[in-house]
């Protein structure tokens, strides 16, 4: 397996992807090809893609707020799972995160989604169930 950094030409096999994964995702807003291109052109390394014999297998994008860094989008292709592919990507995105005077990793994950709760819980993470999350949308595609 190889982490690599993801180009805007990796976009269509990262919907792919995350079409294979189940994770939803917003093609007409956030995860437009546009908006995708203008966050990889502003943070290249938030993108990374886990590969084998050349195909894209996992994927996370990394965001961070200057106080806490944020794992998003990580998803690994059903035939791929439970290899450790979702580990390397999260250790890989601390990593880059710590590079950046990060040192707060944080995820947010629905709460029926036990698989994910145990993967994070598995890497360290703790799991606050006394916050709220509240967000405002301009849209729904945003």
């Amino acid at each position: 397996m190889e982490i690599r950094r993801l180009t805007i030409s990796d976009y269509e096999e990262m919907v792919r992807l995350w079409s294979r994964a189940k994770l939803p995702f917003k093609p007409k807003g956030r995860d437009s090809k546009t908006a995708t291109a203008a966050q990889m052109k502003a943070n290249p390394e938030f993108f990374l893609g886990a590969f084998e014999n050349n195909r894209l297998v996992g994927t996370v994008i990394i965001s961070c707020d200057l106080r806490k860094g944020w794992i998003n989008r990580l998803a690994v292709d059903p035939d791929h799972r439970y290899r450790g592919i979702a580990k390397v990507l999260i250790a890989e995105s601390e990593k880059i995160l710590r590079k950046h005077g990060i040192r707060i990793f944080c995820a947010l994950i629905e709460d029926y989604n036990t698989i994910s709760k145990k993967l994070f819980k598995e890497c360290g993470y703790i799991e606050h169930r006394d916050i709220i999350y509240f967000s405002k949308r301009d849209s729904n595609e945003v």
